[in-house]
């Protein structure tokens, strides 16, 4: 693998709790009253997939994709958001735990942004709201920074060889969100109709 297709610009802190190999004693006990729940029949699983899925699927992301909206039809605001990501989002009210620092990073013609984090899944909840299961994988977690090509490929991007790829490790105090390049066919779109276009995995950088 290109060194250039391996880009790390913030590691982890292996002492913080947030990346312990364990869950966290709240998640250990969410989890434990979630199985009493679902084993005493008072919580009906696909109600609370269905659940799941809205924040990780709808509500979440159409944060993040709100945002990418408005960078795409302000310059002035891209460019904040590219110089302080946390302050241009706080602008749209996108803040909070697990998106207090936040850095963006744009894709363009010579470079493409992915995000992982290798110890565990930091992952901007205030703007793409609970992370997929994929993010959170062993395979991805490790497969991203060691071979970021071929998972990209995986997930059906294939990109010029000449394009730089660069893999930014999200941790406890830096997340990332990715700004893709608007494709040329929604050039001219309204802001709200763009929003409706940015697909979540575009701005982790697994999709265009």
């Amino acid at each position: 693998m290109n060194k250039q297709d391996k880009k790390s610009d913030h590691g982890h802190s292996h002492g913080s709790a947030t990346h312990s190999l364990l869950p966290s004693d709240p998640a250990l006990r969410v989890k434990a009253i979630e199985t009493i729940l679902l084993d005493k029949g008072l919580v009906d699983p696909a109600a609370l997939d269905a659940l799941i899925d809205t924040f990780q699927n709808k509500i979440g992301p159409k944060n993040g994709a709100a945002a990418v909206a408005k960078a795409w039809t302000d310059p002035e605001f891209k460019a904040w958001l590219l110089k302080d990501a946390s302050a241009a989002l706080a602008s749209l009210g996108f803040s909070g735990m697990q998106g207090e620092n936040m850095v963006a990073v744009e894709n363009t013609a010579e470079i493409h942004n992915m995000v992982v984090c290798t110890l565990c899944s930091c992952y901007p909840w205030p703007v793409l709201g609970l992370p997929p299961s994929w993010y959170k994988s062993n395979a991805y977690r490790s497969r991203a920074v060691i071979e970021p090509r071929a998972v990209l490929a995986e997930f059906g991007v294939t990109l010029p060889e000449e394009t730089e790829i660069r893999v930014w490790d999200s941790t406890a105090e830096i997340r990332y969100l990715v700004l893709p390049i608007q494709p040329e066919e929604t050039k001219g779109k309204s802001e709200a109709e763009l929003a409706e276009f940015v697909p979540r995995d575009a701005m982790i950088g697994t999709a265009l």
